[in-house]
């Protein structure tokens, strides 16, 4: 009877360790992404103007110093819109995220928006829309407080640099394999009031086959006779927006 307690003792903590070691992430990590979206929407303003948008990217972890860098793309209007040129946004971006206590997590960093060849720089009252943010955010369970403070002008707005965004959310399972997503956020703009606003979104996402759907409702409260397409649409109207990602 030992030597069967004995041989089932080992078993034990053989396959523990198998477990474990099926669990623990690698040290280096790199994903991809690629997706599409009924309209492109960026802090309830959309980008696409009001169209479908092609989005894509690729992200690399250090497990275990948190530290994280990557880029992402997606098909946009709203430079052309505006006089310009270009049809591309391209973020890139770095940081650290972990935990201060346990359930009490952080993440800083930096994030570049290039808009390359918008030209907006060259129209009378604009400024270049490429845009760099530094960013902080705390989080407690599913609920997190994000803060982002513009470095440079904020997306082509004139003498805006210092411009903030403050972002508070939580991304609750609400039943197996759905999360139900809730945040408010404001914009403000620097020297340029009368584009500041807040913005709303409530959302589901469910993994089917791979693929990641989040369907959500939009709106903001940002001016519809500055925030409009050139054919009069108002870009911050509350619309239901569907967005489908495959992550490999």
């Amino acid at each position: 009877m030992k030597k069967v307690l004995l041989a089932a003792a080992v078993a034990a903590t053989f396959v523990g360790s198998i477990a474990q070691a099926e669990e623990a992430k690698p040290d280096h990590e790199l994903s991809f992404n690629v997706g599409v979206a009924s309209e492109y929407r960026y802090r309830g303003i959309s980008q696409s103007r009001l169209d479908p948008a092609l989005q894509g990217g690729a992200d690399y972890t250090h497990t275990p110093s948190g530290f994280y860098a990557g880029t992402w793309l997606s098909s946009i209007k709203w430079t052309k819109d505006a006089g310009g040129s270009g049809d591309v946004e391209w973020d890139l971006y770095a940081g650290k995220k972990g935990e201060i206590v346990k359930d009490v997590s952080y993440d800083v960093g930096v994030l570049s928006y290039v808009y390359p060849s918008n030209g907006l720089d060259k129209l009378a009252g604009w400024a270049n829309a490429n845009t760099t943010e530094i960013y902080g955010q705390l989080g407690y369970g599913p609920v997190y407080a994000k803060y982002s403070h513009s470095v440079t002008n904020l997306f082509g707005f004139v003498d805006s640099k210092n411009s903030g965004y403050l972002d508070l959310g939580a991304n609750i399972e609400v039943a197996p394999g759905y999360t139900l997503g809730l945040h408010v956020g404001r914009q403000t703009v620097k020297n340029n009031s009368a584009y500041t606003y807040n913005d709303w979104k409530v959302g589901v996402s469910k993994e089917f086959a791979g693929i990641t759907f989040n369907l959500a409702a939009i709106g903001t409260n940002a001016d519809d006779k500055l925030y409009v397409t050139p054919a009069g649409k108002f870009t911050g109207k509350t619309a239901a927006v569907l967005t489908a990602v495959k992550s490999f």
